[in-house]
């Protein structure tokens, strides 16, 4: 099978600041001021033509960290992603600009894709009856709820026909009616054999769609597999979590950053 996605030995290091101060100390002296925090550590995983792959975890779990990097966003700060085609990301917001209306977005949008302007006239009566935006096209973006931001997000990334879909998110916010009508998009893309990343909340949504699940957990990969292995193992996991008191969720919390510790120290 040709390989869509190869992701090697990920690690993402943001750095985290008490004030300004501090951040402009640590660009001009040589002593490093700020905490060091790992939203990725060590990350592998490989994604078939075709596959569609589901990110689960807990909040703060890394999940949108890696869809960005695969999107090519967001750098990495060590190890290497591999895209063989196009990614497109799916996120509330994500690259829309908030001062230019819906329909300046599109354009934009499209431009940057590398597309004429005759095929952006042609692709543009389609995005915006996809997105049901209406009147609203012509209204800057920051007047926008997050589901019209959403809706537009979706619309443009769908239409232009990318060979990687990576929704973050994306169908958690706006209307019932507007999530259904996505969730049929990406099956006739499923059907096309377009390869998938999805971020969601809902495992409901992952059982019906997703073939692979990555599960992460502060940063790391926890399991990956067949989604009928590795879903099972997550819910349980989340019903044993639910149940513990606020400081054996601590510990559980210390124990997880000191495994990542562990890893990034061996690397």
């Amino acid at each position: 099978m040709e390989k869509a996605i190869i992701v090697k030995n990920i690690t993402k290091k943001y750095k985290l600041y008490n004030g300004n101060k501090e951040r402009i100390l640590d660009l001009f002296l040589p002593k490093s001021y700020g905490e060091d925090f790992y939203a990725l550590a060590d990350v592998s995983f490989e994604a078939e033509k075709g596959d569609v792959v589901g990110f689960v975890g807990m909040n703060g779990s890394g999940k949108s960290t890696l869809s960005n990097i695969i999107a090519g966003i967001v750098p990495e700060t060590s190890g290497s992603v591999q895209v063989n085609g196009q990614a497109a990301l799916i996120a509330v917001a994500a690259g829309l600009k908030g001062d230019l209306t819906g329909r300046d977005n599109i354009e934009l949008k499209l431009l940057m894709l590398g597309f004429s302007k005759e095929e952006i006239k042609e692709l543009e009566p389609e995005i915006i009856e996809f997105s049901e935006l209406g009147k609203f096209i012509d209204q800057p973006v920051k007047s926008y709820s997050s589901g019209m931001r959403s809706r537009l997000g979706f619309a443009i990334s769908v239409n232009v026909d990318p060979d990687i879909l990576i929704i973050d998110e994306a169908l958690s916010v706006g209307d019932k009616a507007f999530a259904e009508k996505s969730l049929d998009k990406m099956k006739e893309f499923k059907e096309q054999g377009k390869t998938m990343i999805f971020v969601s909340h809902s495992i409901g949504q992952m059982k019906k769609f997703c073939d692979k699940i990555l599960w992460l957990e502060y940063g790391m990969v926890k399991e990956y597999g067949p989604v009928e292995e590795v879903i099972p193992k997550y819910e349980k996991f989340l019903n044993e979590y639910k149940k513990l008191s606020g400081k054996e969720k601590e510990d559980y919390k210390a124990k997880g950053i000191k495994r990542q510790q562990g890893i990034l120290l061996t690397n």
